[in-house]
C-alpha cells in the first residue's frame, strides 16, 4: 500500500510498504545496469533481481521506511529505504565486507544504526535527478535526525559519495574500497546525527513531508 505524501510539478513523493518490494528491486537493478554496465544478459539481471528482493524482504520490519518517486503515468522515477537495525540481522556491508557496526562503531546498547539502501533515480525521466535525490535523501535520514544518538550506514559508490559530500553530509569510511565485478567500485561509511542535522535543515524544506 501506497500512501501519496508529496505533489511537485512532475512527479509525486509516496511512502511505501513491502508490497513495493519487488517493484522497487526491479528499479534499482534495472537502472544500475543501465548506469554501470554496458553488457548483460535479462538471466543475469532477472538473477540480480530476484536476490535484491530477497535480501530486503529479510531485513525489512515495521520499523522500515520506503519513499517512491511516481511520475503522472505513475512511472517509478527513483526510490530510497532505511530501516532501523535490529542488532542481530545481517546488514549488506558486513556480508559484503565483513563488517560489523557494533565493532567498528559502537558496541553500548543506547546507539541506534540505521541503514540507507535501494536508492536510485531513473535516467531520462526529464527532471532533476540532484533535486529529487536531495528529496529523498531528506525523507530517508528523517528518523536518524529525531534520534540523538542514531547513525546511518551505506554502501555506496565513489561518484555517489562525491555528491554527498557536496551536498554536505559528511562521511567517514569504515571499510576498503572494493571493486564488484558485476556492479561497481562501493565504500562503506557512516555517519553521525550531528553531521545530518546540517544537510537536513538545509534539504528539508525541498520535500514538505520531511
Amino acid at each position: 500500500m501506497e500512501k501519496q505524501i508529496a505533489t511537485f510539478k512532475d512527479y509525486a513523493i509516496f511512502m511505501a510498504d513491502k508490497t513495493s518490494l519487488l517493484e522497487i528491486a526491479q528499479f534499482v537493478v534495472r537502472e544500475n545496469y543501465s548506469h554501470h554496465l554496458s553488457s548483460f544478459t535479462e538471466k543475469e539481471v532477472n538473477e540480480d533481481i530476484k536476490s535484491v528482493f530477497e535480501e530486503e524482504e529479510y531485513l525489512y520490519d515495521n520499523k522500515s521506511h520506503i519513499y517512491i518517486a511516481r511520475d503522472s503515468f505513475g512511472n517509478m522515477i527513483g526510490c530510497i529505504r532505511s530501516f532501523h537495525w535490529d542488532k542481530h540481522k545481517t546488514l549488506p556491508i558486513e556480508k559484503i565486507y565483513g563488517i560489523n557496526p557494533l565493532n567498528a562503531i559502537h558496541r553500548e546498547s543506547k546507539y541506534s544504526f540505521w541503514h540507507i539502501g535501494r536508492f536510485a533515480v531513473a535516467t531520462g525521466a526529464g527532471i532533476s535527478t540532484l533535486t529529487l535525490f536531495k528529496r529523498l535523501m531528506a525523507l530517508a535520514v528523517k528518523p536518524i535526525v529525531e534520534d540523538k544518538y542514531s547513525y546511518m550506514i551505506a554502501e555506496i559508490d565513489s561518484k555517489l559519495l562525491k555528491v554527498m559530500k557536496v551536498l554536505g553530509f559528511g562521511t567517514r569510511q569504515i571499510g576498503k574500497i572494493h571493486r564488484l565485478p558485476d556492479i561497481r567500485n562501493r565504500s562503506c561509511m557512516f555517519q553521525q546525527k550531528e553531521v545530518s542535522r546540517a544537510s537536513f535543515s538545509k534539504y528539508g524544506e525541498l520535500c514538505k513531508a520531511a
